[in-house]
Parts: structure tokens; sequence; C-alpha cells
């Protein structure tokens, strides 16, 4: 993960000299350092440049940007829509594309998702399992693309239900064949293949704000049914997903949330590529994404925040996490992971901050201890 650490530092030092909306720079210096909030709820446009390098990619070039906005502004209850767009190149002609939005319909009576991807790029595989070693890390170039979209329908004062469509395409080659990734006869579909989930979702959910939330609870369970379209060695299957989050405020400026995650995953045959994996931006900061990766995942992280500033806010995190095969669960085997971070809020009404957060993980024998430095848009959860 360290070797995005100059893309995002150059990301965040630069993000200040950005002209969003149009605006003149004078107003856009009274846009980012006022200790105002808009009122007006007009829509708000941050573009963010994307610039790294790594060895398996070459230098990456890109930018990163999100528009947020009300379907209503003139009803203060419903909840800010965005859209978040990403586009990223290599020298080595690898690509990253993605598009999502979260809109809120007027009155929050329709939420709708969506999530368009396109990755040509490449990763490291360390086997499946929760006890994988670094000494199996296997290059493997991928190209994914995946197309998802679900619609839930508000039917109480906090229940919401609905459905979701996901589809999902996978190709796989082993730059460095020999490694664990040709040789484990336990990986299922090494070339890649395909999948189309339908799904039902149920969500329970009395947050004070979806951006920056400082009291509520969130509920959200889904589960997803993929039939055998395709036949062959395409995947047939379940897959549920569970997450819990609750909101508590110590003080005016002081913010408690808990987390709690959980996947499974079932059906004959398996891909790996569709293993409920560890790590990432948002839950068990400072592992690797896909590092540990098997048929279940659990984990659990709690979050202090304290907004110091209308403009500037600081964090706290721990987490326990753990990946299973079914019926193994062992709460010894549950990995540790804590951290900190910087906040700063570029949109005070809509609660909308960029996050800069370093998080250490496990130490395992003969490994130096893994660790993650991440830059996003929004709250972890």
């Amino acid at each position: 993960m360290n070797k995005y650490l100059l893309r995002r530092l150059l990301t965040f030092s630069i993000i200040l000299l950005i002209n969003t909306n149009g605006f003149s720079q004078m107003k856009l210096i009274k846009k980012l350092f006022s200790d105002e909030a808009d009122t007006t709820r007009s829509s708000s446009f941050l573009p963010l440049p994307a610039i790294g390098y790594a060895q398996e990619t070459g230098a990456e070039l890109g930018a990163v940007s999100l528009y947020s906005f009300y379907t209503d502004r003139k009803d203060t209850l419903t909840r800010t829509s965005r859209l978040i767009g990403i586009a990223t190149l290599t020298t080595k002609r690898q690509s990253n594309l993605q598009l999502k939005s979260d809109i809120w319909t007027p009155q929050n009576k329709y939420h709708i998702t969506s999530e368009i991807r396109y990755k040509n790029f490449p990763f490291n595989f360390y086997g499946i399992g929760n006890s994988t070693l670094e000494l199996n890390e296997d290059p493997i170039t991928q190209k994914l693309f995946k197309l998802n979209a679900g619609i839930e329908k508000k039917l109480g004062k906090i229940s919401f239900s609905g459905f979701s469509l996901a589809y999902e395409s996978y190709r796989f080659n082993d730059k460095d064949p020999g490694g664990i990734y040709s040789t484990d006869p336990g990986i299922y579909d090494k070339d890649g293949g395909k999948v189309l989930y339908f799904g039902i979702t149920q969500i329970i959910d009395n947050r004070n704000s979806n951006t920056y939330t400082t009291k509520g609870t969130y509920l959200k369970l889904n589960y997803s049914y993929a039939p055998d379209f395709w036949g062959g060695s395409n995947y047939s299957g379940s897959l549920i997903k569970l997450d819990l989050r609750n909101f508590n405020s110590l003080s005016k400026k002081t913010v408690f949330g808990i987390n709690a995650h959980f996947q499974s995953i079932g059906g004959n045959n398996t891909p790996f590529y569709l293993l409920p994996q560890m790590g990432n931006d948002e839950m068990m900061r400072g592992y690797y994404s896909g590092r540990y990766r098997d048929y279940n995942l659990m984990a659990l992280q709690s979050e202090i925040r304290l907004r110091l500033h209308p403009r500037i806010g600081m964090a706290a995190f721990a987490a326990a996490g753990n990946v299973y095969s079914n019926g193994n669960l062992k709460l010894a085997h549950f990995k540790p992971s804590v951290g900190g971070g910087f906040r700063y809020f570029y949109d005070i009404e809509r609660g909308l901050s960029v996050r800069m957060d370093y998080a250490i993980a496990e130490q395992n024998p003969g490994e130096k201890r893994q660790s993650g430095f991440y830059l996003s848009l929004g709250e972890a959860f």
C-alpha cells in the first residue's frame, strides 16, 4: 500500500490549488477556509489529481472527482447525493476507471446506488486463508468489469427495503508461473469467469446524516443469489453481507462510532476472486486488500472523531478482523489494526471531508509489520 504514498501526498498538497465550480480564486479561498457553512444547499464539485508510481505499473496519472448535491434544496431533511468518478492510466498501459452514484430522492423516499468499473491492474496474490505468508507473494494481472445497481424504498420512518443487481467479469494471468497461484490446487477458476447476482436488501437507518454522522444507527442486510446462467466453471451460489454502524456524541466536538461487518459466500467450487477479502481504506485499515481471503469475513472497528474546528478534524481507530472457512471461526485468530488520521472538511454544511489515515497491523514472524497510508473522500463508515 505504501507504494501509493507519493500519489496521495501530492493529491493532498495541491487540493487547495484547484479551481472548483468555476469560482474565482478569491471565492475559492473563502469557500475552502471560511468557518461558515454554505446554507444555500447549492451543489459542490471537488476534483483531485492522482499521481503515483509503482514498479509493476510505472508512472500513474489520473483524476478523482466528487460532485455532491441535493435532489430537493428546499427540504432540509433530504440527504446529500453524491457522484464519484475515478480515472487513472499508467505508462504500462494499465487503467482504472470507476463511476459511483449514491442518490437520495426528495424526502428520502428512494435511495438509489450504482457503480460502473473497469480495472486493468495487477495485484499481489498470497493464497487463501487467514495465515498466508509474505514469501508466497505472487504478482497477478487482472481485467475486471463490474456493473451493479440497487434501489431501496422508504417503507417506514427508518425502514428501507429494496433489491440489487450485480454483474462481474474477471480475467487473470499469472505474471510469474511457478508460484503459489499456479501450484496451489485449492485455488479455483484461475483464468477468471463471470457472475450475475440478484439480491434483496433491508435497511434500518435513523442516522442524523449520511456523510458525517454524530448520532444514530444504521443496519444493512443484503442477500444475493447467483444462478447458473452460463454453466461450465462459472459460479452459482449465494452471498450474505451485513453492515452495522452506531454513533453517539460524547460532546459537541467528539463522536464515538462502532462498525461491525460480516460477509459469507456459499456454493460449489467458489472462485478465489469472489471470496471475501480483508483490508481496505474503510475496514481493517493497515492490511493489503486480498492478503487474507476466505469463505467468511468478520470484522469490528471503533473510531473516535474529534472536530477541532469546522474545517479540521482528527480521528483514532482500532479494529479486529478475521477471514475463515466454514465452521472454523476462532477468536484467537482475529487480527488487530490501530491507527489515526486527519480530516479536512471542504464542505462544512454537508460534512464532506478529505480523509488521511495511517494504520498499523500485525507483524508475522520473519516479516515486516503490515501497515497502510490512505487518502480518501469521506469517512470510513
